[in-house]
């Protein structure tokens, strides 16, 4: 990638506010930040530099639109208007009882509801990343990613390191269950801002944690570039349950990286439900580290126009007598295409080993494509993996039921293809969760 090219000076003027700065010229390093992190987003920026740009010759970024990570026409946003703060809190509406919310808008924290009371003096923190980095600094450089990124986007992890400064970190002590969700916000507001959002979720032995996280933009037409990484730690016992709702703007392009560490006896949930941006890839990484511990992957998507979602998974089995469930549905309408790539790795010793993995994709149109490439590595005995894909249309039989009883074809189809769907919702143990994603996917088909 020509860097240079791209690289504009910041210009400023008596009186005048400053030009806005692409990122592909290098992050500004905030002042308030400490000083090793400071030195780690340097160290981030040469990275990003060095990594090559990725190619659909790369084996884990086959059949992608690479074109679409040109990053130049992105830089950090201006702060916000008092009209554009009042506008964003307004819409951060989700779910109606929680138990603490954040609320981010490029990047900038708007809101904080801070937890109970009862919560606190029982350790829990729920804290603005830059805070974290102050005040706990020892847990947040143990567990801050601290897992490499080994799906393909090594070079946008880089990029976030070097740019992130805020987002949310979250501690969870020994043996406290918290009942109410936790909510998180991230608005993409100003044309072609980029924005690098991050969760430290840090689960001790016997907890328990619920956390729905919403990637939204202001405008439907505004575009922008959202490079993200999720760092989910389930201790001991523990019980992880983590949901993503992502409606980003149709001209959005978007990065998600996942990394789930699983201890002994813990489980961990993920639930990403992907609606909007015009290219969204999003990789997760779970790995399972102690005897009797439990992931399970689901995601739902749903595509139409030229909409492309591309997701690049792991189930990686380090300890023996572990179990993994993976469940991705797409519905696919337009040109829409979907991509797939996952690896169920069995490392040695890793015996007793339960994994599954299986991804169906429902075709809406002639022209819409779903390419799918599950996989196995086993290294040990003794276990039972499996794996499937399967690509299809809408049942005509079906179709002709329900037209049948006078449902018009519009709402028949929309049925049909939200009964696919469910499958995957009904996974998750939390109703009001449950029936606020059926709401998003009710809109996207509206």
């Amino acid at each position: 990638m020509p860097q240079e090219s791209v690289v504009l000076n910041e210009l400023t003027e008596a009186g005048a506010k400053s030009v806005p700065r692409p990122i592909l010229s290098g992050p500004t390093g905030a002042g308030t930040l400490p000083a090793w992190f400071s030195e780690q987003q340097g160290a981030a920026w040469e990275e990003f530099q060095t990594l090559p740009q990725p190619t659909r010759k790369d084996s884990a970024w086959r059949f992608s639109n690479v074109d679409l990570l040109d990053l130049a026409p992105f830089h950090r946003a201006q702060p916000l208007s008092r009209g554009q703060h009042d506008q964003i809190l307004e819409q951060s509406r989700g779910l109606d009882e929680v138990a603490a919310r954040l609320i981010f808008a490029d990047d900038q924290l708007l809101q904080r509801d801070a937890l109970p009371d009862k919560l606190r003096e029982r350790g829990v923190i729920f804290q603005p990343l830059e805070r974290a980095l102050v005040e706990h600094t020892e847990l947040f450089r143990k567990h801050f990613m601290s897992q490499p990124a080994t799906l393909g986007s090594a070079k946008f992890a880089a990029l976030h390191r070097a740019f992130v400064t805020s987002g949310t970190f979250l501690f969870v002590p020994r043996g406290v269950e918290i009942d109410q969700p936790i909510e998180i916000f991230h608005w993409l507001c100003q044309e072609n801002s980029a924005v690098f959002p991050h969760l430290l979720l840090v689960t001790d032995e016997l907890s328990k944690v619920t956390v729905i996280e919403h990637f939204r933009s202001a405008d439907r037409q505004t575009p922008g570039f959202a490079c993200g990484v999720n760092d989910l730690i389930a201790g001991p016992g523990a019980k992880v349950t983590y949901v993503c709702a992502q409606t980003w703007g149709d001209r959005v392009r978007a990065l998600q990286m996942n990394t789930t560490t699983v201890d002994h006896g813990a489980s961990a949930m993920s639930l990403n439900v992907h609606l909007g941006a015009n290219y969204s890839r999003f990789e997760s990484l779970s790995r399972l580290t102690g005897e009797g511990a439990r992931s399970d992957l689901l995601a739902v998507s749903i595509a139409n126009g030229d909409q492309e979602f591309d997701a690049r998974t792991l189930q990686d089995h380090a300890s023996p007598h572990t179990n993994s469930d993976l469940l991705y549905k797409n519905a696919l309408d337009g040109r829409a295409r979907s991509i797939f790539g996952g690896l169920i790795r069995v490392e040695p010793h890793a015996h007793f080993t339960d994994a599954y993995q299986k991804v169906r994709n429902l075709l809406l149109s002639d022209d819409a494509e779903a390419d799918s490439m599950p996989g196995l590595e086993i290294l040990a005995d003794n276990v039972k993996c499996s794996h499937g894909a399967t690509s299809g249309q809408v049942d005509e039989e079906e179709m002709f039921y329900l037209r049948s009883r006078g449902i018009r074809p519009a709402v028949a189809r929309r049925l049909v293809v939200t009964g696919f769907l469910n499958e995957v919702i009904r996974r998750l143990d939390h109703a009001p969760i449950s029936d606020y994603l059926q709401s998003l996917i009710e809109a996207k088909f509206a």
